[in-house]
């Protein structure tokens, strides 16, 4: 099953080898492959059948790639390729089966072993951290849709005589805005992120509270 260069992809082919050389054509070798790899059957002659179906055998294969490691990394863990993971009882993961975000149909899913130490603290640092960029996203996402449909009326920058209709859409946005505009942007994000959406360490991952700061010290129950 040679692929020669000169053939398209896919377009297997037999050869006979001696030593460093190859002979495609002998009475020995020189068969190509049909429909599903039978040995001198008719080629698909239609182009665009023979395209779509080498489409499809791509996308089965590389599921197919990706099903059999999945299958190899079952199988070591659990002692089958169908096996329980409840059998799989030494994972460290267990402690973080019941957490906020373990939903179906995946579970617990960490492909990059983040967790593999089962690391408690660190748990929960990722999963508010999570949470947080979460709903920034979700806001950066609203932010990116809404100025395509609408704008508010009157100016952005009175001083520099910049409407809001003259300000772009997404990254075109960047080179419009003023330093100073950046600027106030920073500032409330960093009031917003020390002061007004603290996450504390004793509150579950997304519960928010507002706090104040003075020096290197934080009060979160004042007046």
């Amino acid at each position: 099953v040679n692929q020669d260069f000169e053939d398209p992809p896919g377009q297997m082919s037999s050869r006979l080898v001696f030593g460093f050389s190859a002979y495609k054509k002998t009475q020995f070798s020189g068969w190509d492959y049909g429909p599903y790899g039978i040995p001198g059957a008719e080629r698909i002659k239609d182009p665009v059948l023979r395209k779509k179906k080498l489409n499809s055998e791509i996308a089965n294969g590389r599921l197919a790639m990706m099903a059999i490691i999945g299958m190899f990394f079952q199988d070591g863990l659990t002692g089958s390729a169908w096996g329980d993971w409840s059998l799989y009882t030494e994972s460290p993961l267990r402690a973080f089966e019941g957490e906020l975000g373990v939903q179906p149909p995946t579970g617990f899913w960490d492909p990059a072993g983040y967790c593999s130490d089962g690391d408690a603290k660190e748990f929960y640092r990722r999963r508010r951290v999570e949470l947080k960029h979460g709903r920034v996203a979700m806001l950066a996402t609203i932010g990116y849709i809404v100025p395509e449909f609408f704008k508010w009326p009157g100016y952005l920058s009175p001083s520099s005589g910049l409407k809001f209709t003259d300000v772009g859409t997404g990254l075109s946005a960047l080179a419009k805005v003023p330093a100073l505009g950046w600027f106030q942007w920073v500032v409330f994000c960093g009031q917003m992120e020390l002061f007004a959406v603290n996450q504390d360490f004793e509150d579950p991952p997304g519960q928010m509270s507002s706090r104040l700061v003075f020096g290197f010290s934080a009060y979160k129950k004042t007046n």
